[in-house]
């Protein structure tokens, strides 16, 4: 039996990743530091029969000890969120770089034969585009002063608006945050390490991700969370831009058998991996989506018309590199899945952070 490390194996994600590994016969060491932020309290629901060390993936004895006697590794440990980034900046940096170097360096000697690393969509900035002429435009970035006009669409050198189109990984990054630029270096850290070291390593890249067991006390956790928090305690979802701003959304358990399959999949080595459902969805109409599954569809979204630092227009994932690779396809999209999401909201509770969160971002002139 293969015994596997999940860094992070307690959150949102890791949790699901864990029981699909233990539902595949794997043994499963978690190595977690449990911060208040994302964790909730979850912890207590990790599977049982994985074995779980409490600690900080950038303590370099403990990260040896979990590494002690295991196969390979499933590296999730993060901060996450692309607004708070851009103000606790060593924060996010310390956890996620540095994180990932201490347990690249505790590798070195270790026998571990594959490490699959959490990487996000955020990495590219803005999604995939084309023009009138129907060429590509993969280096898209949006003007300040465009935005503080209301400008939300990315437009050509002669003012006309591009199209999206699903976003392949072809496409140079291009870092639009803090948090951002740490899922780059994790990525690329990782892979730079297998190469040298001969150890297989793959990087998914991960769309935004949603399912049964987010924080939803956590304003920069995904939207589909934030969105929740605020309804169930009878607010208005926030929504900047204009609400038409377009996304991919993935079910958790999706997220968990791609990492599954990127651990055991022959050809995934030495590549980064798209993780997303394939479908585009605009953010109001999330917003109304969950309104009406959490029988609240009076509660319109508030469409705030300012932008965040950070923030890009539209990002979708083109996930024809995962289904050759991995042989992965989305089993559980959002309009068939949004009633469970919403039944498991209802059945715990929230703080809602959202104005602090806002207010938080307005102070340091990261909302324009």
């Amino acid at each position: 039996m293969q015994r596997l490390l999940v860094t992070g194996g307690c959150g949102f994600v890791g949790r699901r990743v864990t029981h699909e590994l233990l539902a595949h016969g794997y043994a499963v060491r978690i190595l977690d530091s449990l911060v208040e932020q994302v964790h909730d309290g979850a912890a207590a629901s990790v599977p049982g029969g994985a074995e779980v060390i409490h600690g900080d993936v950038r303590d370099a004895d403990l990260v040896a000890d979990a590494l002690r006697d295991t196969d390979g590794v499933i590296h999730l440990a993060a901060e996450v969120g692309v607004g708070q980034s851009m103000y606790e900046i060593a924060r996010y940096v310390g956890a996620n770089d540095l994180g990932t170097a201490v347990l690249l360096e505790k590798m070195i000697d270790s026998n571990i034969k594959r490490i699959v690393v959490a990487s996000s969509m955020s990495v590219y900035g803005e999604g995939l585009y084309a023009d009138r002429d129907g060429h590509r435009r993969q280096n898209v970035r949006r003007r300040r002063e465009h935005l503080k006009t209301g400008g939300w669409n990315p437009v050509d050198e002669q003012g006309h608006e591009l199209t999206p189109v699903p976003t392949d990984e072809q496409k140079p990054v291009d870092l639009a945050s803090i948090y951002a630029l740490t899922k780059y270096m994790q990525e690329r850290a990782v892979l730079l390490f297998g190469d040298a070291y001969g150890v297989e390593a793959v990087a998914l890249r991960l769309f935004n991700v949603f399912g049964p067991g987010q924080a939803l006390s956590n304003p920069y956790t995904g939207v589909l969370a934030n969105f929740a928090s605020r309804l169930t305690n009878g607010q208005a979802p926030m929504i900047f831009e204009d609400g038409e701003q377009r996304r991919d959304f993935i079910h958790v358990d999706d997220v968990a058998r791609a990492f599954r399959l990127a651990y055991e999949k022959p050809h995934a080595p030495g590549h980064v991996i798209n993780i997303g459902s394939g479908s585009a969805y605009t953010i109001t109409s999330v917003a109304n989506l969950l309104a009406g599954a959490l029988g609240v569809p009076e509660i319109a979204p508030e469409i705030l018309d300012r932008a965040r630092t950070g923030d890009i227009r539209h990002c979708f994932a083109d996930i024809s590199k995962a289904r050759e690779l991995l042989g992965f396809e989305p089993r559980h999209r959002l309009e068939q899945t949004v009633g469970e999401f919403a039944e498991w909201v209802q059945s715990t509770s929230a703080t809602d952070r959202g104005a602090e969160m806002k207010r938080q971002l307005e102070e340091r002139g990261l909302v324009s």
